[in-house]
């Protein structure tokens, strides 16, 4: 099973969210019919930790290791807010993000404590450093470099609200034209 470790903002965050992305060039080519290749809304997560394909069988074991990563966790749970964002990639690999603010520190050491507890674990997960970012769309070169770059210059002007970050869950991707996600885990911040 394809596996990753999210945390997510609550409703009102995406709703605000998606008030903004609705006037972006990204949002506004979705609505006229464009394929700006948006993620859709049940797929907006940060991603503290991708494991990729793990067997089966070792999914109660990336389980425990969120759980004990999660419960090790003794600071207050972070305040964050969706802020900021840009793009990764260039050309037809172009992907747009927005980004964290607020105890970006706090989040680092749990996408930190997750991932050590993962390498505890023995479970294989991707070693990229951790950027917090939110995927917000894949356009590629179905916009414009113009409209990317103005996209994202609005969006450094984007400070969400706030929220607090009290769980992180263990997640499982399915590909395909209409991907979904099903949490299988969720783990509370602090001890239990």
């Amino acid at each position: 099973m394809r596996l990753f470790v999210a945390a997510y903002p609550p409703a009102a965050a995406f709703d605000d969210l998606a008030e903004k992305i609705a006037d972006l060039h990204v949002g506004r080519a979705a609505a006229a019919g464009v394929n700006s290749r948006l993620s859709a809304r049940p797929l907006w997560h940060v991603t503290l930790a991708f494991l990729g394909d793990v067997d089966d069988s070792r999914c109660d074991d990336a389980a425990d290791a969120i759980t004990r990563a999660a419960h090790g966790f003794e600071q207050a749970p972070p305040t964050l807010r969706l802020a900021g964002g840009g793009t990764f990639g260039r050309g037809r690999y172009t992907t747009l993000w927005v980004g964290l603010g607020g105890d970006g520190v706090d989040l680092k050491t749990i996408a930190g404590t997750v991932r050590a507890e993962l390498r505890r674990a023995r479970i294989s997960y991707d070693h990229k450093p951790f950027r917090a970012h939110m995927t917000l769309a894949r356009p590629g070169t179905r916009l414009t470099r113009p409209e990317i770059d103005n996209d994202v210059a609005s969006l450094a002007t984007y400070s969400g609200p706030e929220w607090t970050l009290s769980e992180v869950s263990l997640v499982q991707s399915h590909l395909g034209p209409n991907p979904t996600h099903d949490i299988l885990h969720v783990a509370r911040l602090g001890a239990p």
